[in-house]
């Protein structure tokens, strides 16, 4: 007798794995087998979460605070995150305005729901991280992938959007910096499309997990463009090194933030209460200057990176201005991304992610390289791979 489970929606089987994870499950098979692998597959900062964070934390265990907090977050922090767009980017926001959540993926999750009815089309970027494009199929929205280009730095645009606009778009998607090619949009380009999202009645959904982690030009936030129908994602997980204590935030337009706050009491009930705690040092100056001191040595990897990999024959057409990933073009070896990246697992012991995992326009002529890992590391995965090219 066939059960319920045997027929799954046709919604959750559109979502396709991580191919990311795939490979870090295989490149784990090798490890335990005996095999060095150097890991560049993975978007997840390798310091630590940050002394003071971590002693918050330990602090609100040790004092009993393990309830339930509102589903909003708790007001101190939120109030916490309010002051931070005020000191940081000099944007005055109302802490009502501000939902915490169980990290970015569960900020997104509750802004989509918000937003999407069925067949609602939501314009993505391709290259792009793929829980947008899955998350809006399982909420029943279609997503309308818009090409990205090299020659134009990888970004969205307000042109680029508007060219691949249809009647039934409901929300723009972008991020900046981006996973997987590090681009940063400008505070004029955030501005030009804020504009056109407005005039078109659509909304604006801006990732913002990568803040901080800009090299290039200075730190700045979509939320400067404006407020209405504007809604930012953005997470303690990367600047802040707390990936595994799942926090974000949403900052939502002031009418929108009683639903959103309906939808979190049904999703989640509230998000972890310690790691709440713990993220209200934050912002504070001695954990600021921990995360200054590792930006710079993100952006020292990432100039090391670029120059082993141009230096070997991969194509770097766009420059990263921020993240921690090269997106990298493998045309001068005459194979797909995936065919590479399953050989530099096997035989040179270096895992990275294939360009399918970030879309289907030209995916396979790319792979993604994240440079969480340090000097030491980053030198041997590239010698690494440099041997193995040479040898084939």
């Amino acid at each position: 007798m066939r059960t319920p489970i045997d027929r799954p929606a046709a919604r959750a089987l559109a979502v396709e794995p991580f191919h990311a994870m795939r490979v870090l499950a295989r490149a784990k098979e090798l490890e335990a087998q005996g095999r060095d692998i150097v890991h560049m597959e993975v978007g997840e900062p390798d310091f630590p979460t940050p002394a003071p964070i971590v002693e918050a934390g330990r602090q609100a265990l040790a004092s009993g605070l393990t309830r339930y907090t509102p589903a909003a977050g708790l007001p101190r922090l939120r109030e916490a995150i309010a002051q931070y767009y005020l000191d940081r980017f000099a944007v005055p926001l109302s802490p009502s305005s501000v939902l915490v959540t169980p990290g970015a993926s569960g900020a997104l999750t509750l802004v989509l729901a918000g937003l999407l009815d069925p067949g609602d089309e939501v314009l993505l970027a391709d290259p792009g991280y793929p829980c947008y494009r899955h998350q809006v199929t399982l909420l029943g929205g279609r997503p309308r992938l818009v090409a990205l280009r090299p020659e134009s730095g990888f970004k969205l645009t307000a042109e680029g959007a508007a060219e691949a606009w249809s009647p039934r778009v409901r929300a723009v998607v972008v991020a900046s910096p981006a996973n997987p090619t590090g681009a940063v949009l400008d505070p004029d380009e955030l501005i030009e499309l804020y504009d056109l999202t407005r005039a078109r009645g659509a909304a604006l959904v801006v990732d913002e997990i990568y803040q901080g982690l800009v090299y290039e030009t200075a730190d700045h936030t979509a939320l400067a463009a404006g407020s209405e129908g504007l809604f930012v994602v953005n997470s303690f997980s990367k600047y802040f090194g707390m990936t595994g204590w799942r926090l974000g935030w949403t900052v939502c337009p002031a009418d929108t933030g009683q639903v959103l706050d309906r939808i979190a009491q049904n999703l989640y009930l509230a998000p972890s209460t310690v790691a709440q705690y713990a993220a209200l040092v934050a912002f504070g100056a001695e954990t600021m200057a921990i995360l200054e001191a590792r930006r710079s040595q993100y952006r020292e990897r990432r100039d090391f990176l670029l120059e082993a990999l141009a230096r070997v024959g991969f194509g770097i057409a766009a420059r990263p201005r921020g993240a921690f990933y090269v997106y990298a073009g493998v045309e001068a070896f005459g194979v797909s991304s995936t065919s590479l990246a399953t050989d530099l697992l096997e035989h040179a012991g270096v895992a990275v992610t294939p360009g399918r995992d970030f879309g289907v326009i030209d995916a396979e002529h790319y792979l993604r390289f994240a440079y969480t890992i340090g000097p030491g590391g980053l030198g041997e995965g590239t010698r690494r791979i440099a041997a193995w090219l040479q040898a084939g």
